[in-house]
């Protein structure tokens, strides 16, 4: 009995491996060599993503309800096979479905609904399905969410008969280069080149005081760039840097938050930004290269406000920095990286210089990986490598897939309906007497939407659903998509769900509550930058050089006064009205405005004066005690 289990372990495990592996390569083919027509690209994008889900996510424990996951296997198979034999047909027959049609129809978003909450929980299928009764039962609500009458022939039609719901731009972004740049991430990861980034971490950072928690910033920003994912960044760097920071002296909820703000901070730093700087490029027709300029400010006030702060911490506590024999040899680690220069160099040549298409930089890219990585190391190489980056590239997809495929069906009930419409109304009538009230409305439902998405998948949906009313109010479109995708990266780490503050506290052992608060206080500047970059474009880099030179140095400074605040510690401890005055100075500061400059650097030179006087004065209280005390 207990052999016939293990065998039917691991034909599963096999199975697994083969779907995955036949995931990937059509990825890279499709990548490399051209597309599909956009349904049936999506189409079989989707259903691989279906059958790995069925696979790895069960039904129930229980072996005998294992019946319904093949079930569903077959009927996701049987839609996509439908899709690639009746396409022509099926475009045409638009507005007027066959029973075919709407059977594949209903049971294929019933599967997405269904994959979506195996995956990322209930809270994401349950929107998209009381999005679903809403184009049904609109029709009898009053006021605003009013809508017609809708028939099944109409929903099927837009939803899975054309390229405006389930298999709209929200899945094929999905299904094209956000794929793409998943698997780059893990042939990275096969290659080493993790560990790579974290050895360099450590030879920058972790001489210097509280070290450790300087590596989980370095690294995290590294790793998170390209992998787009908070939570399994804090997975990877995590199980590294929290045991580490532990060690040196930081608390538990510190270490674990550290390491969370420092992981959901790659969402936001070019040049990659999880894929999200490619989305916002597609949805918006900004060029690529403009986007990561106005993103490259606001990431890097975000990441110095981190360093700062955990710089300060290990001041406050007297913790030091790692031994030099503890620490990575430089010659050793960089030529272990190679490869890796080579392919982020590829990579960043053909999108900033060659202005390539992202899926022909991701593509060539990969191959400049592999290729490197097998020439200089052919000795070392273990060519498990291949399968294990085709496999985690393929799961790596799984949530993303559904999150945007339920995204697609959301986006296209909002479009059918006009709800998306008259919501982006009501924001604008509420932003005619207050825009920051409507900036406010936008953040707490970017947050909401992110505590069961990945940030790539909430941007998509926020932005068609908020972004619009920020143009409408005057907002220039970049700013406003900015502000939208700032707000879905940080919920990660925004309590009550921080998923990524969450995933830190287990590794450190310590409340998830009080890390996820101790994360949101040290990504303090992040909640706040978007608002400055609303009323300042200078910190996008929009504007006169001299101006945006001029805003940086402010908000660096603002960044460092604020860690001041936050950690309560400069020289010495600070009082509390202190710390108030430090919080206030900075925000002033980081304000990209000339009186708030000015009257920043006045309160400032205040506090300088306080800590500067009282700390003298406490120096020479304890060298008189001392003197006395010698007596």
């Amino acid at each position: 009995m207990g052999k016939g289990v293990q065998d039917s372990k691991n034909i599963m495990k096999r199975l697994v491996l083969f779907i995955a592996i036949v995931l990937s390569l059509f990825q890279l083919y499709t990548g490399g060599f051209g597309l599909l027509t956009a349904m049936l690209q999506r189409s079989l994008h989707l259903t691989l993503v279906l059958i790995l889900i069925f696979l790895l996510y069960p039904v129930h424990f229980s072996k005998k309800w294992r019946w319904i996951d093949f079930l569903a296997i077959l009927l996701a198979i049987g839609s996509c096979i439908y899709i690639f034999l009746t396409y022509e047909d099926l475009l045409f027959r638009v507005g007027d479905p066959n029973m075919f049609d709407i059977f594949f129809g209903i049971v294929t978003i019933l599967l997405v609904l269904e994959a979506t909450r195996r995956v990322t929980g209930w809270i994401l299928a349950t929107i998209g399905a009381l999005f679903i009764f809403y184009s049904y039962f609109g029709a009898i609500l009053p006021g605003i969410f009013h809508s017609t009458n809708m028939s099944t022939n109409r929903f099927i039609s837009l939803m899975y008969m054309s390229t405006d719901g389930l298999w709209g731009t929200t899945l094929g972004v999905a299904a094209t280069f956000v794929a793409l740049f998943i698997i780059f991430g893990a042939f990275l990861n096969a290659t080493g080149a993790g560990k790579v980034f974290i050895d360099l971490a450590y030879i920058v950072g972790g001489r210097f005081r509280g070290g450790p928690a300087k590596v989980a910033v370095i690294s995290s920003a590294l790793m998170g760039t390209v992998s787009g994912s908070p939570v399994a960044n804090v997975s990877t760097t995590g199980q590294f840097t929290i045991p580490l920071m532990k060690s040196v002296g930081y608390r538990p909820k510190v270490a674990g938050a550290i390491e969370a703000v420092a992981s959901t901070g790659g969402s936001i730093m070019p040049p990659i930004m999880g894929a999200g700087a490619f989305v916002m490029a597609e949805m918006t027709g900004i060029p690529y290269a403009k986007i990561i300029i106005a993103a490259a400010i606001p990431a890097i006030l975000y990441y110095l406000s981190v360093y700062f702060y955990v710089d300060f911490e290990a001041a406050k506590e007297n913790l030091k920095g790692m031994a030099k024999d503890e620490l990575p040899v430089f010659k050793e680690v960089f030529f272990k990286g190679f490869h890796l220069y080579i392919g982020l160099g590829m990579l960043i040549y053909l999108l900033v210089f060659a202005k390539a298409s992202p899926m022909f930089s991701a593509f060539w890219s990969i191959v400049a990986i592999v290729v490197s990585y097998v020439v200089l190391y052919f000795k070392q190489v273990d060519w498990n490598f291949l399968t294990k980056a085709l496999e985690d590239g393929a799961k790596g997809m799984l949530l993303t897939t559904v999150a945007c495929a339920t995204a697609g069906v959301v986006v296209g009930v909002a479009n059918l309906t006009g709800i998306g419409v008259r919501l982006t109304t009501l924001m604008v009538n509420l932003g005619e007497s207050s825009i920051l009230l409507t900036l406010v409305v936008t953040m707490v439902a970017c947050i909401i939407m992110g505590m069961g998405l990945p940030p790539t998948a909430s941007y998509i949906l926020l932005g068609v659903l908020t972004a619009p009313a920020l143009i409408k109010l005057g907002v220039e479109p970049l700013f406003a998509h900015m502000f939208v995708f700032y707000f879905a990266c940080l919920a990660p780490i925004t309590p009550p769900v921080a998923l990524a503050s969450y995933t830190g506290a287990g590794i450190a052992k310590s409340d998830p509550m009080e890390t996820s608060f101790t994360s949101a206080k040290i990504g303090l500047v992040a909640f706040i930058i978007p608002y400055m970059f609303i009323f300042g474009p200078e910190l996008l880099a929009q504007g006169p050089p001299l101006n945006i030179i001029w805003a940086f140095i402010m908000a660096t400074v603002g960044v460092f006064v604020l860690a001041v605040g936050l950690t309560g510690f400069y020289r010495r401890n600070l009082t509390w009205y202190e710390r108030i005055l430090a919080i206030g100075t900075a925000l002033l500061l980081i304000t990209p405005e000339l009186i708030t400059d000015i009257i920043g650097f006045i309160l400032l030179g205040i506090l300088a004066v306080l800590i500067y006087f009282t700390r003298k004065k406490e120096v020479e209280n304890l060298e008189n005690g001392e003197f006395e005390n010698s007596i």
